[in-house]
């Protein structure tokens, strides 16, 4: 199972699309995986012949954890698989992706070491691993068993703080438990866990609908975010009707145009042209919080949210500061052409420096989005509707106005500097011939 977005941990096979004695080729789609983020297609990154598929549609897998075994046409399958792989990783963790009637074989041999584990726990003098950490691989990811995983989530205990001592420090069951046993080693499910699920009382006829792999993360992040993340919140009113239409002009040049030559500009294009040119003039806002530093971005990766059935994504409009309005609105609309599609690649959805969300399609006036960390920003775009206004001559009259929402991190983004940033956006917004200089 290879990595498809930067905070995926597992993914879940939702479909494959070879059979056993296919020949797959290099680049070949062989999957659809969701992940925390969307339902992608996973490539094949050898070549040969599926002699075998060890995961079941709806089954989930850890990064790295084995999916398929290919092999060269006549080539006999080796008679110890997991000699084969720990051979081929020279040492390094992989984790078997054994079916539940497996489990028991496991936990045999995990009870079996829990005996061999507490004698030589007995001579170090600790229990679970007190003081000392976690075995890692080359790769810096802790080893441990994929029961011994389930366990510990199971029982909220830090694998971090385990010492293992299954083989070349693998953590086993028997480690967790014993952590658990001890107060969870250093770490303890009451740190796992600060703050208890308040769980809603269900009746016969309610539905539980169990979150998929991409919702789950979502809550997880977005918790995160809200807890860890110190919002605060800019709302201004801009004027719109300038840009209605400026846009009416320039779409009506864009049908003139032989049949196919033209492009319809929505309203989200110019805002987002009007995102980048202010970032370009505000640059403090494009930047994240990295503990002991402010890392301020050189490049405008400008992420736009996508709503989809399952949740929301956030495709990256890479290097948007060197693109032109036309650009941009071919870009997004690619973009999201292929999230809805679940064609999006891992990249596409990565290491974005401010995120735009607008929900102006939806009706909605106005709202606050939570930030999409590591960012330090996030803008919300609200609906253009007539509204009643006091002309400069003092006379009462209907305008074309537009909320737009801004959600900072107080870390980086003090308000003095969110202020000049939507001073900034207001001004090519409510005068958009300049976003074309």
């Amino acid at each position: 199972m290879p990595k498809l977005s930067d905070t995926m941990t597992e993914g879940t096979l939702v479909k494959w699309t070879i059979a056993k004695g296919d020949k797959v080729s290099f680049g070949d789609v062989i999957a659809e995986v969701e992940t925390d983020k969307a339902t992608m297609e996973v490539e094949a990154f050898d070549e040969g012949v599926v002699h075998e598929l060890f995961v079941d549609e709806g089954a989930k897998v850890v990064i790295g954890g084995r999916m398929a075994l290919l092999l060269d046409e006549g080539e006999e399958p080796p008679e110890n698989l997991d000699e084969v792989e720990e051979a081929e990783a020279g040492g390094a963790d992989q984790d078997d992706q054994a079916d539940d009637s497996d489990a028991g074989k496991d936990k045999a041999k995990e009870d079996d070491s829990r005996k061999k584990s507490r004698t030589r726990r007995s001579r170090r003098g600790g229990s679970g691993g007190k003081g000392r950490k976690a075995t890692r691989t080359a790769s810096g990811r802790i080893k441990a068993s994929p029961l011994a995983r389930r366990v510990a989530d199971e029982l909220g205990v830090d694998l971090e703080q385990i010492e293992g001592t299954g083989p070349g420090g693998r953590i086993v069951r028997a480690d967790v438990e014993e952590a658990a046993e001890a107060g969870g080693g250093a770490g303890s499910p009451a740190s796992a866990s600060p703050v208890a699920l308040i769980r809603p009382q269900a009746g016969p006829d309610d539905q539980r609908v169990t979150l998929s792999g991409m919702r789950a993360i979502i809550a997880e992040r977005l918790l995160a975010s809200k807890t860890q993340i110190p919002h605060f919140y800019l709302n201004l009113e801009i004027d719109a009707a300038a840009l209605l239409a400026f846009r009416k002009q320039v779409n009506a040049t864009a049908e003139a145009q032989p049949e196919g030559q033209g492009n319809k500009y929505t309203v989200n294009d110019f805002i987002l042209r009007a995102v980048v040119q202010a970032c370009k003039e505000v640059p403090a806002v494009n930047a994240a919080f990295d503990g002991d530093a402010v890392v301020q971005f050189a490049a405008v990766h400008l992420a736009v949210a996508v709503a989809l059935d399952e949740g929301l994504v956030t495709p990256v409009i890479r290097d948007a500061q060197t693109k032109s309005l036309l650009d941009i609105s071919h870009t997004v609309k690619d973009l999201a052409a292929r999230a809805r599609n679940k064609k999006l690649k891992p990249d596409e959805m990565q290491n974005g420096t401010i995120t735009v969300s607008n929900l102006g399609a939806y009706g909605i006036d106005n709202f606050d989005a939570i930030i999409n960390p590591p960012q330090a920003a996030i803008l919300s775009i609200g609906a253009i509707k007539p509204r009643p206004v006091v002309s400069e001559k003092g006379e009462l009259a209907v305008g074309q106005r537009m909320w737009i929402g801004m959600s900072c991190d107080h870390r980086v983004i003090d308000g003095a500097i969110g202020a000049r940033f939507l001073a900034s956006l207001q001004r090519y917004l409510e005068n958009p011939a300049l976003m074309l200089i």
